[in-house]
């Protein structure tokens, strides 16, 4: 199981991660494109949290025993079989927010349309999540648990 590590001793809260996964989740792909036009239909699935000269980002930790999946009473947040991150099926979710009030880090909101969640789906279909690649202080690692 992949998972992203954060080192909040090199996080320097420039919010990079945030920009590249805005785009990473745009239609365009394209990154005046997305602030320009699509900014306000997607949350970024990582968040940089600033306190004075402390800034750590946060995201889904895609847990072991994700208290997120046992919570949703939908079946809409699950975990993939293949890669084991936790991902939410945003067609099942109905709102309810109970992933939201259970998830021990604070990962998961609200999407911008308020109907159903956003989160780090660990960038599907990428070898590395853009937020990882693009770190420049490099305070996003992936490891992989397995090895």
């Amino acid at each position: 199981m992949k998972r992203i590590r954060i080192i909040e001793d090199y996080c320097m809260g420039c919010g990079l991660c945030e920009v590249h996964c805005l785009v990473q989740h745009s239609r365009s792909k394209r990154i005046i494109t997305a602030y320009r036009e699509e900014r306000n239909s997607i949350i970024p699935g990582i968040q940089v949290e600033r306190s004075g000269y402390h800034s750590f980002a946060v995201q889904c930790r895609h847990c072991e025993d994700a208290p997120c999946i046992e919570a949703c009473m939908t079946g809409a947040m699950y975990r993939d079989p293949e890669t084991g991150a936790v991902l939410c099926d945003t067609d099942r979710c109905v709102g309810c927010w109970m992933c939201i009030m259970v998830c021990p880090v604070g990962a998961i909101a609200r999407g911008a349309d308020g109907k159903v969640v956003s989160k780090c789906d660990l960038c599907i279909g990428e070898d590395v999540p853009v937020c990882v690649e693009n770190c420049p202080n490099e305070a996003l690692v992936l490891e992989d648990d397995d090895e």
